[in-house]
């Protein structure tokens, strides 16, 4: 299986490859408190399955803040 390197949160790591979804599940993350961008465009909590990551895709995910 041909691997892919993504950058995660400026981290470069090869994994094989996935959705946006499996990289967080790979990652022991929980999705629901977190907000995520692949390439600096934002992806919704329900398209993440869809998403699939291509090599040299930049990720961000982060815990969104609220308050006013």
């Amino acid at each position: 299986m041909n691997e892919i390197e993504v950058l995660v949160n400026g981290e470069a790591r090869r994994i094989a490859p996935t959705s946006l979804a499996g990289l967080l599940e790979a990652l022991g993350l929980e999705p629901e408190s977190l907000a995520t961008a692949v390439n600096g465009s934002f992806v919704a909590r329900g398209a993440r399955g869809e998403r699939r990551l291509a090599d040299g895709d930049s990720v961000t995910i982060f815990r969104p803040i609220v308050g006013g």
